[in-house]
C-alpha cells in the first residue's frame, strides 16, 4: 500500500513477502525509488534463518507444515501450466517451506539453489543501500522472523533506519489489552510516522536511538 502525503508516497507493506520486497526494492533503486519513505511490519530479516526457526519443533508444527501444504494446493491448481517448468510430482512431497522453496520457487526464480535464493531475498544486509526514511517494526516472540536475525548493528549505524522492538506481538499481530478494539498498535504507530514524515525537517532522519525494545 502507498500512501499519497504532500511531501509524497509512503510506502507501506503488510503481507509477508512484500516487506521483504519492498526494503530490497529500496535498497536496489536508492533515490530513485519514487517513495520518500516505507514501514514494514515484522519483516523477515534473513530467510535461511527464518527458515531454520519455522523448523523448530513447535514451529513446524503449528506453522511450518500447514503452510506448506497450502502451497502445495497452490501448486496443484496450476498444475497443467507449472509442469512445464518443474518435477511437480517432486514438489508436492515437499514437507517443509525450505524443501518447497528448494525444489520449486528457487528453480522457477532461476536460482541454483534454495541457499542463493534466501541469500538473494534476505533484507537485512542490504540496508546500508537505502536512501529513505524506513520505520521497521518487530517482535521478538515472532516464530517467522527470530530475535537473533535482527539487524541490529546495521541499523544503529544508518540515522535514516529505525529498528523498533517490541518483546511482544507474534507475526504482524502486535494486539494490546486483553480484548483488543478500536485502533491498533500498527494503526497508530503508521499514523504517527506518516505526519512526523509530512511535517519532517530534519532531512528524514531519525533524531532518537535507531534501536530500541518497549
Amino acid at each position: 500500500m502507498c500512501v499519497h502525503t504532500c511531501v509524497g508516497l509512503i510506502a507501506f507493506f503488510h503481507p509477508s513477502l512484500c516487506r521483504m520486497i519492498l526494503l530490497n526494492y529500496l535498497a536496489r533503486k536508492r533515490t530513485e525509488s519514487g517513495m520518500v519513505a516505507g514501514i514494514t511490519i515484522s519483516v523477515a530479516w534473513d530467510a535461511q534463518k527464518s527458515s531454520e526457526s519455522m523448523e523448530e519443533p513447535l514451529n513446524r508444527l503449528l506453522f511450518n507444515k500447514h503452510l506448506t501444504r497450502g502451497l502445495c494446493r497452490t501448486v496443484t491448481r496450476h498444475r497443467k501450466i507449472l509442469e512445464k517448468v518443474v518435477d511437480i510430482d517432486y514438489v508436492l512431497k515437499a514437507r517443509t517451506i525450505r524443501e518447497f522453496d528448494e525444489r520449486f520457487t528457487s528453480l522457477l526464480f532461476g536460482y541454483k539453489s534454495c541457499i542463493d535464493y534466501y541469500r538473494d531475498a534476505s533484507p537485512g544486509s542490504k540496508l546500508p543501500h537505502t536512501a529513505v526514511p524506513i520505520l521497521c517494526l518487530n517482535a521478538s516472540d515472532d516464530p517467522f522472523s527470530p530475535q537473533h536475525a535482527f539487524p541490529v548493528s546495521i541499523v544503529q549505524s544508518l540515522p535514516h533506519v529505525a529498528l523498533l522492538l517490541t518483546a511482544h506481538g507474534g507475526h504482524i499481530a502486535f494486539l494490546q489489552g486483553l480484548f483488543p478494539r478500536g485502533e491498533s498498535y500498527i494503526e497508530r504507530l503508521f499514523g504517527q510516522f506518516v505526519r512526523a514524515m509530512t511535517n519532517s525537517s530534519h532531512g528524514g532522519h531519525f533524531l532518537s536511538v535507531k534501536s530500541s525494545s518497549i
